[in-house]
């Protein structure tokens, strides 16, 4: 077996060879062709760097024969020691399933050391070939990983065996299999895992235990002289104990002396916070609560963050003891449900101390509502690790639909709604539909928003009537952004070719604005490559009739564009803005979007929508004939790694909005400031020759995003800036685990970025010009491989490394943008 780094610089990977004699002996026999058979291994050896010794009670253990039932070229039942040492009794796994074979070609489910798997087998003189396919096996649940995909490992498999008989004798097999596992972010980032097991017939007589008579197998077993028990084929999994790893206990010794000083962007943080999720997997109760009762005031949101991540029974009840709802202040409750919603892969236990602490107590409506939007997540989560059926998830749901039937306000109706974005329930689209057609605006814009959040599979025909309904206005007028919603729906999910045309032509007859938005959407999908409609949208734009001057002729300032920021073979990260401004030339609504695509997925890492409602009145506007005078207002949406946060209102009515205009600090505002943990996973992989492999994943994220406005009525210039700096630390290992060898590949990773989008707004002429630039700094980043090796009394280590610092630049976002960017900052500097 060997295992290697597939990155480079790396050090040389760890390898093992062992040999050893291996007795068959048929003790018993009946007259179906049922055998059962005594397999024992002898004489073992192995290597390197040197012979490797086994202890005498593993050596002694190894000898122990162990027996199977079997019959025509297939084992029925395996028996031996249950008390036995799993590595022990997984070597021995894998030499009996080497003994699974048929003497005619076809498909068929096998159970061995990997699992129940599909095997395939092909014939030819006297040799049969068996191909496993590793992707089908079934086998008891161990380990776990991410729910986000995106955040997860790929792992491709191959196994082939190639038999020898003749004179139906078996004379040799080759099994040789192996295992491609990385980061699905970064297959650079892989371990290549290479088994091969070689069974060569040495002598066909050889003294040993005679046959016994018996009329049935279990006769047989009853009757030796050490009793054996049934045992499954599948390899059992194996969990090292780490020695030299930190102790809660130990670390809080030392606490007291500890100076706590934490930047959120910094890899040094995220490199602590991931220490201690480990430290609180492994730690009881009263230590967790001892450390959370002790921790400075600045530390408790940072040890809060990490308790939820560990998400072991102690550090959850720790935090229910810990948490008083009633008390605690409202940001670090915030803190602990949205470290819950983005939880990469909850638990029913977290979903229930959720649940608890929201239950029946007069909450602040912010923490209430963060409370909601995490309960849908979290919802959502489980379902997707096929836990729907949990009695949590069952009173998750309930609790979001009856607050939704109960909500007598509009807010809260749209907390709800977005709720259920978050669950991304297929069962609850008749209710998002409902509110979608016959809601007000904002309740509208919350269901579709909604709706927005399901793949494409689940955006039925049904969905698609209620979308063109709203859009073409056919039962009642929606407001403007309501609409343009419904036709991003139709033209984001496997569009018609009908549909796409009559948005089209649609657009002629829409005001400029929004024609301009509209049309601007439908050429940059066009433009982009990965969006799944851009066939259809190409073959359309081919006929002159909806591809004219006419049409695409519109004199808006309204754009729609994204571009992609970075690209590997892994990953395209994007980056999109579409910005809405209304017929005088105010911005109605802008959205802000950072996504990744990688293998296939789709991720949505951050989407900031601010939307501004209600100027029409402001700037002497008369609202269009049917539709709704809005109040005066402005807020903001935002989704971080696909989970609804809740809305934000900067102002509401006329009085407000001078009130915080004139209270004005002029400060950023925190927007996000925390840790959390992205990549979780944990897989076993049973290798054929009996040895196991487990791969570990682990990547934190420290983000620290803030937000500023400043307003000049003297300059008639609104200028906007959006901070974000952020660090991710990854920390990818694989172990191998056997009675005479411990080795250990890691790689780990880590990147500091700091990206500033900044916006400038002269509205002291017509049309209003408006200056985008995003920017990002210069990326620190670091990698470690290190292999450790431990056989007997010998160990080792080596490590290699790299690091470097990527130059900062400035995204060109589109041709216009530039244009008017060099005009105002030029004019800026004069």
């Amino acid at each position: 077996v060997q295992l290697a780094d597939a990155s480079t610089p790396s050090p040389q990977g760890a390898w093992l060879r062992a040999e050893a004699l291996v007795q068959l002996h048929r003790l018993w026999r009946d007259r179906g062709g049922e055998e059962l058979l005594q397999v024992q291994v002898q004489d073992s050896t192995g290597g390197p760097p040197e012979e490797i010794v086994l202890s005498q009670e593993a050596q002694a253990e190894l000898q122990q024969p162990v027996f199977i039932s079997w019959s025509s070229g297939k084992v029925k039942a395996f028996y031996g020691d249950e008390a036995e040492s799993i590595l022990i009794s997984n070597l021995k796994r894998g030499i009996i399933s080497l003994l699974q074979l048929q003497p005619h070609a076809g498909t068929a489910m096998e159970e061995d050391v990997s699992g129940s798997c599909q095997v395939t087998y092909a014939t030819s003189n006297h040799s049969i070939t068996k191909t496993k396919d590793l992707l089908s096996c079934t086998k008891p649940k161990s380990g776990f990983t991410s729910v986000n995909k995106i955040f997860g490992v790929e792992w491709q498999p191959t196994s082939r065996s190639q038999y020898m008989v003749k004179d139906n004798l078996l004379q040799s097999v080759l099994a040789e299999e192996s295992h491609v596992v990385s980061p699905a972010l970064r297959s650079t980032t892989g371990i290549k895992i290479s088994s091969r097991q070689q069974l060569q017939l040495v002598s066909s007589q050889t003294p040993g235990p005679a046959e016994v008579a018996g009329q049935s197998l279990e006769d047989v077993l009853s009757g030796m002289e050490e009793q054996h028990q049934p045992l499954g084929m599948p390899s059992l999994p194996f969990r090292r104990v780490c020695t030299l790893c930190p102790t809660l206990r130990a670390y809080l010794k030392g606490f007291d002396s500890q100076r706590v000083k934490m930047d959120t962007s910094k890899a040094a943080t995220t490199w602590q916070f991931q220490r201690l999720i480990q430290m609180l997997r492994g730690a009881k109760k009263r230590d967790v609560l001892q450390l959370l009762r002790r921790a400075p005031e600045a530390m408790i949101p940072f040890v809060v963050e990490a308790a939820v991540a560990a998400q072991s029974v102690a550090s959850l009840a720790a935090l229910s003891d810990f948490l008083d709802f009633s008390k605690d202040p409202k940001s670090l409750l915030e803190k602990f449900l949205y470290a819950a919603a983005f939880s990469p892969r909850p638990s029913g236990d977290l979903l229930c101390l959720v649940l608890d602490k929201l239950d029946g107590k007069q909450l602040a409506p912010e923490v209430q509502e963060t409370g909601i939007v995490a309960v849908g997540s979290l919802v959502g989560k489980l379902c997707r690790q096929k836990l729907c059926g949990l009695q949590e998830v069952e009173r998750g749901v309930e609790t979001i639909l009856a607050g939704l039937r109960g909500a007598e306000e509009e807010s809260k109706t749209v907390i709800y709604l977005l709720a259920l974005g978050n669950a991304v329930l297929p069962k609850t689209i008749p209710t998002l539909l409902d509110h979608a057609e016959e809601g007000p605006a904002t309740v509208t814009t919350a269901a579709i928003s909604a709706l927005r959040q399901f793949p494409t599979q689940h955006i039925s025909d049904k969905v698609k009537r209620a979308m063109r309904r709203i859009f073409h206005e056919t039962r009642k007028i929606y407001e403007k952004t309501c609409r343009l919603a419904a036709a991003e729906i139709l033209l984001d999910n496997e569009p018609l070719p009908m549909d796409v045309i009559n948005i089209l032509l649609a657009a002629s007859e829409l005001e400029t604005e929004m024609a301009m938005f509209l049309l601007l959407k439908v050429q940059n999908n066009l433009r982009a490559d990965h969006h799944p409609a851009r066939k259809i949208m190409k073959d359309i734009m081919r006929d002159p009739r909806i591809n004219n001057y006419n049409l695409f002729s519109k004199a808006g300032i309204s754009s729609s564009f994204s571009g992609p920021l970075t690209v590997t073979q892994d990953l395209l990260s994007t980056f999109g803005l579409d910005l809405l401004f209304l017929e005088g030339g105010f911005l109605r609504k802008s959205v802000s979007d950072f996504s990744l695509l990688s293998h296939g997925r789709r991720l949505r890492a951050a989407q900031v929508t601010i939307e501004a409602q209600g100027m029409e009145s402001m700037l002497g506007e008369n609202v269009l004939e049917g539709e709704e005078e809005p109040e005066l207002m402005a807020g903001m949406s935002a989704i971080f790694f696909d989970v609804q946060l809740r809305p934000v209102v900067f102002f509401q009515g006329y009085t407000d909005l001078m009130a915080k205009v004139l209270l004005s600090s002029g400060e950023p505002t925190s927007v996000v400031k925390g840790n959390l943990l992205l990549m979780d996973h944990h897989q076993v992989i049973p290798l054929q020759s009996g040895l196991q492999v487990t791969i570990k994943l682990q990547g934190g994220l420290g983000l620290d995003i803030s937000a500023n406005m400043d307003v000049s009525i003297w300059e008639q210039e609104l200028k906007t800036s959006i901070n974000t700096r952020g660090s991710l630390a990854i920390d990818f290992q694989a172990e191998l685990d056997a009675p005479f060898l411990q080795a250990t590949l890691r790689n780990q990773m880590e990147v500091e970025t700091s990206i500033h989008f900044d916006t400038m707004l002269r509205f002291s002429g017509s049309p209003v010009l408006m200056c985008l630039q995003l920017r990002e700094e210069k990326v620190p980043y670091r990698e470690i491989f290190t292999v450790s090796k431990s056989a007997g009394s010998q160990s080792s280590t080596t490590r290699k490394g790299r690091q470097g610092i990527l130059p900062g630049q400035e995204f060109a976002l589109h041709r216009a943008n530039s244009k008017v960017c060099n005009l105002l900052l030029t004019a800026e500097e004069e």
